[in-house]
């Protein structure tokens, strides 16, 4: 293993600062649309706002990848935060001269969509780029985020209450700005130009076999996509109408809290745990998620709801350390941002569907009821995680050079 302060390099440093900052200014936007937008055209108006960046991003996300593999990650993410510079930036003002457009603020969440499939791919390709201790380098940057997921709302709220919507999409703005510094100041080698022979559709097409081909992988994004319907979707708005008109909404929000601690939590146990077979000690820590969907479904008293919390948030967070340094060791350079979009697609596009459906079937069956079958869900997705060989087999790759040393030798 390389020396611990080998880490802090200067490109590591910048992207480290690049991804907080960006997954800050994504934690304060949820808060945004619903406080901001929520004010002017309530409910519908939120839903509305959020569907018009769903679905661009879960429709772009694939070509994301194609493009992120073809002309190199950074370009592409560096691009996408002046695109969303530029949308957030023109909600901002249109709060700063008056009360925008319900069709304005539909398009910039469009256009946000969009820019933000072109820069999701390459959160996960970039990494080999700049660190050779993947694991380390995605347990210091899981740590950082769960902070600044942890701190984004809070934020949202205090900036919305005492200066206003303006104001606070303005500071959303800036996040993507600074991240756009710090991603033009990465130095990294040349990405060779794309095949002549190849066309994007063909790239994507490759991408797609390669995934395939990859039993370890689409295995885990099937138990995802079962996830996202029965168990990720239905917790968010199901655990929030629970909580909140059982215990009143501070308490929910201290929940979301107990989250975000147990998810920095389990980042500093991936950064100090180096398991031999990385996904299968993930899938163990995994049994733990389903905690907090049983404790909103018990009825549990605050303190346990907490506790519950924190380590669902904490299961979460080693998971993902482990699954991220799985694929970025395994995948060749050249397809991981494809497979990355791959993952995404299947992973995220399953969730709407459950949160759409969660309402509707707890009005039919108790959200107790469909909440407590989505404890058995998640147990049985952790069970079929740890029975397929290619996905408890899995062996640890200790570290890769970076990827640019490798193209330039």
């Amino acid at each position: 293993m390389p020396p611990r302060a080998a880490l802090w390099t200067s490109n590591f440093t910048r992207y480290f600062l690049a991804r907080t900052v960006s997954v800050f200014g994504d934690a304060m936007l949820i808060v945004a649309s619903a406080l901001a937008v929520g004010h002017l055209y309530g409910a519908t108006g939120v839903g509305l706002v959020l569907a018009a960046f769903s679905v661009p991003f879960v429709a772009s996300i694939l070509f994301g990848g194609v493009f992120a593999d073809r002309i190199g990650a950074r370009p592409l993410m560096l691009g996408a935060d002046i695109v969303r510079f530029a949308a957030q930036g023109t909600v901002a003002a249109a709060f700063f001269v008056g009360t925008p457009a319900l069709w304005l603020l539909l398009v910039c969440s469009a256009v946000h969509g969009v820019s933000s499939a072109a820069f999701q791919p390459g959160v996960n390709g970039i990494v080999p780029l700049v660190a050779t201790d993947l694991h380390r380098a995605n347990a210091t940057i899981k740590v950082s985020q769960s902070i600044a997921q942890l701190l984004g709302p809070a934020t949202a709220g205090v900036v919305f209450g005492f200066l206003g919507a303006g104001p606070l999409y303005a500071t959303d703005a800036a996040t993507f700005a600074v991240s756009a510094a710090c991603l033009a100041g990465l130095r990294l080698g040349a990405v060779p130009p794309p095949d002549g022979s190849t066309s994007p559709l063909r790239d994507l097409v490759a991408g797609w076999h390669a995934f395939r081909t990859r039993t370890w992988i689409w295995s885990v994004i099937l138990v995802w996509v079962v996830y996202g319907v029965l168990l990720f979707g239905p917790l968010i708005p199901l655990g929030s109408v629970l909580i909140s008109g059982r215990l009143g909404a501070p308490a929910y929000g201290w929940t979301e809290s107990g989250l975000a601690a147990g998810a920095i939590v389990g980042g500093l146990v991936a950064l100090r745990l180096h398991p031999g077979r990385p996904l299968a000690a993930g899938a163990a820590a995994m049994f733990g998620y389903g905690l907090l969907p049983l404790a909103i479904a018990l009825h549990a008293p605050v303190a346990l709801l907490l506790a519950a919390a924190a380590v669902n948030g904490a299961a979460w967070s080693f998971w993902s350390v482990m699954w991220q340094t799985s694929v970025q060791t395994h995948v060749p350079p050249a397809m991981l941002n494809r497979i990355t979009s791959y993952e995404v697609f299947g992973s995220d596009g399953s969730l709407p569907v459950g949160q759409a459906l969660a309402g509707p079937v707890a009005a039919a069956l108790t959200a107790e009821a469909v909440l407590g079958f989505s404890v058995g869900v998640s147990v049985l997705g952790c069970v079929a995680l740890l029975l397929i060989p290619a996905v408890r087999g899995l062996r640890r790759i200790e570290h890769r050079e970076p990827a640019e040393a490798t193209a330039a030798r």
